[in-house]
């Protein structure tokens, strides 16, 4: 498997509502973080996520987290 595009060396701080969502894994979305379709014909897919209460998230951008769609600081690696 190839390497996703690094969308950004930073999270996107945001708060989000409960309910679902799509993160984009490709890093190609014009939305980030979410999924905006770009990805159709790569080898990545969206990363479906929940959350079950309205909170303020870290979302990551640079798509090399080791916590999923949440941030755990890679992109001070990269």
């Amino acid at each position: 498997m190839g390497q996703p595009v690094i969308a950004g060396k930073k999270p996107i701080v945001m708060e989000l509502v409960a309910g679902t969502y799509w993160w984009c894994a490709c890093g190609e979305s014009r939305k980030q973080p979410f999924c905006d379709g770009s990805h159709a014909g790569g080898e990545f897919s969206p990363t479906e996520f929940e959350v079950e209460e309205t909170r303020r998230v870290a979302l990551c951008v640079c798509k090399h987290s080791k916590n999923g769609v949440f941030c755990d600081g890679s992109h001070k690696e990269l």
